[in-house]
């Protein structure tokens, strides 16, 4: 289990699923990050990409532990709940004896945020018993973007529409949801960051203690590559435009300096820092 210290606060990540991307020119989410063009950046292997080109992705979730605050950041896909990402299959994955391997319960859990409302940052807010969706952390206060619920409440698409359904109104109805604005603060060491254009409420997670600094991406970036081309666009973002400047705003910003970046879908070792090189940007893990 991957872990990190921030001053006073510890990090821990624990995977849901990691997956090889194979490159298919009709449906690859990015569409740009051609096998040939993956190997021209060697830096990512062999962590983030393999031999022959592919895309190598993870989806896990990010447990923080600071001074008074046991916080979830992104709850995965989650068990019993067919979705497109899955085949249509439900999942039955070990990820809450993962959390009892990082040494939390799930009762031990104060808040949870979802950085959006995609469908592998929402689901185990939510589990199935007796047949019915209950709130995974019963003693939490989930933390749902305002602007980010009110573009999706009103989505017809049908998954969508079940995501919002299984994993999002039972946790109103149980009346442990706060909604918050872009830079609702959590903590005195943590704070949502707004990085729009993936989806209009998207945000990251800044961590701060004795000096030191993290911040959880979301999927603000998808993948390493995207560092040195962030103008390359997931098939999922919302706001193509806004989506790529708040890339590059975020990686000229961050460049050089001594934080770090902890991606949300980054394969192991999932963090690292980002440095220009040769006019151009690449993550070093």
């Amino acid at each position: 289990m991957l872990s990190w210290t921030i001053g006073d606060i510890t990090i821990k990540r624990i995977v849901e699923l990691e997956l090889p991307v194979k490159y298919h020119p009709k449906h690859s989410f990015l569409p740009e990050a051609t096998p040939e063009a993956l190997q021209e950046m060697p830096w990512l292997q062999p962590h983030f990409a393999s031999e022959d080109g592919q895309l190598v992705l993870s989806i896990h979730a990010l447990l923080v532990e600071a001074p008074g605050m046991r916080l979830v950041v992104d709850t995965c896909v989650g068990n019993d709940k067919p979705r497109g990402l899955t085949r249509n299959l439900p999942l039955s994955t070990p990820f809450l004896e993962h959390l009892s391997d990082a040494g939390w319960s799930r009762e031990s859990v104060d808040a949870v945020v979802c950085t959006h409302l995609h469908v592998d940052h929402v689901g185990w807010n939510t589990m199935k018993v007796d047949g019915k969706w209950v709130p995974t952390f019963p003693k939490a206060q989930y933390l749902i973007g305002r602007v980010e619920y009110d573009h999706w409440v009103q989505s017809t698409d049908q998954e969508q529409v079940d995501i919002m359904a299984d994993s999002v109104a039972p946790i109103l109805n149980a009346g442990l949801a706060k909604k918050v604005e872009l830079d609702h603060r959590i903590s005195p060491e943590i704070q949502l960051m707004p990085t729009i254009g993936h989806t209009p409420g998207h945000v990251s997670v800044v961590i701060e203690s004795r000096g030191e600094t993290a911040i959880i991406t979301g999927d603000m970036m998808h993948h390493p590559c995207q560092v040195t081309h962030p103008e390359w666009l997931d098939k999922y973002d919302s706001d193509r435009d806004t989506a790529t400047a708040t890339r590059k705003s975020f990686i000229a910003d961050y460049a050089d300096k001594p934080v770090l970046i902890i991606g949300t879908h980054f394969a192991a070792p999932t963090a690292g820092h980002i440095r220009q090189e040769g006019g151009s940007y690449r993550f070093v893990a």
